[in-house]
């Protein structure tokens, strides 16, 4: 799960991995798998970083390397 945070500062948690699409348009709209869509702050760019951090930290714990 990432932490995105919405138009009116409240910070939210995203399943990344049942993210379908994101565009920015300029305000970053996520689509899930679901059809829900989620308008964020965050650019493209960090919700890729915040992605990949979460999936590093992820096989780090799996290959028990805290």
């Amino acid at each position: 799960m990432i932490v995105l945070t919405k138009l009116d500062g409240k910070e939210i948690l995203i399943n990344e991995q049942l993210i379908e699409a994101a565009h920015e348009t300029p305000d970053t709209v996520i689509v899930m798998n679901n059809g829900h869509t989620y308008i964020v702050t965050d650019t493209l760019d960090e919700i890729m970083r915040k992605i990949t951090d979460f999936r590093r930290m992820i096989r780090r714990r799996s290959c028990g390397n805290e």
